[in-house]
C-alpha cells in the first residue's frame, strides 16, 4: 500500500512530460515564405476569371482553379471537385456569354492566403440577370494565385431592382 502523500513516479513523468507532449500534438509552425497580397490584387483575381469567362474557353477558366479546389457553382447543384467536372460546367456555363460584375466584396488576407466573398451580377448574352452571392478563396503556389474554392449561390430573395 503506498502512503497518501507519496507519488508514484509514472504520474510524476506523466505530470512533467504533459507540457512537452502537448506540444508534440500541436501544429509545426509555419516555415513557409508568406507572399504579400493586397485587396486591390484580390480584386484584380476576380476580374481575371471574369477575363477567362470572356474567352468562352472553358480551358482557360478551369486553368485558374488549384488541382485540388472545389467549385460549387450556381447553376448546377453537383459540386466540381475536379478538372474535368469543372471543365464539363464551364463548358454549359459559358454557352450563355456571362459577364460578372461586383457589387459589393470583402476581402481578408493571409499567408499565401486569401478570400474575396460578396455579392455579384452576372449579366448573360441574351440580357437576362442574376445575382448572386459568391466566395473564391485562392492559395499562392509559389508562382501564382489559384482558386482553391469558389462558392456562388443565387439570392434567395427577390432582388429589388
Amino acid at each position: 500500500m503506498i502512503a497518501p502523500n507519496v507519488v508514484r513516479i509514472p504520474a510524476l513523468a506523466a505530470l512533467l512530460c504533459a507540457p512537452a507532449l502537448a506540444q508534440a500534438d500541436s501544429p509545426a509552425p509555419r516555415t513557409e515564405q508568406c507572399r504579400a497580397v493586397t485587396e486591390t490584387e484580390v480584386a484584380a483575381l476576380f476580374d481575371r476569371w471574369n477575363a477567362a469567362l470572356q474567352t468562352r474557353q472553358p480551358a482557360r477558366v478551369v486553368e485558374l482553379y488549384a488541382e485540388r479546389s472545389i467549385l460549387l457553382p450556381t447553376v448546377s447543384n453537383q459540386p466540381r471537385r475536379t478538372p474535368a467536372e469543372r471543365l464539363d460546367y464551364f463548358e454549359s456555363f459559358l454557352k450563355s456569354a456571362p459577364r460578372g460584375k461586383i457589387d459589393s466584396r470583402f476581402v481578408q488576407l493571409g499567408c499565401n492566403e486569401a478570400l474575396d466573398a460578396g455579392v455579384y451580377t452576372f449579366t448573360f448574352g441574351d440580357g437576362k440577370r442574376v445575382q448572386a452571392r459568391y466566395t473564391f478563396t485562392y492559395r499562392w503556389d509559389g508562382q501564382r494565385w489559384l482558386i482553391t474554392s469558389h462558392h456562388s449561390s443565387a439570392m434567395p430573395e427577390p432582388v429589388k431592382s
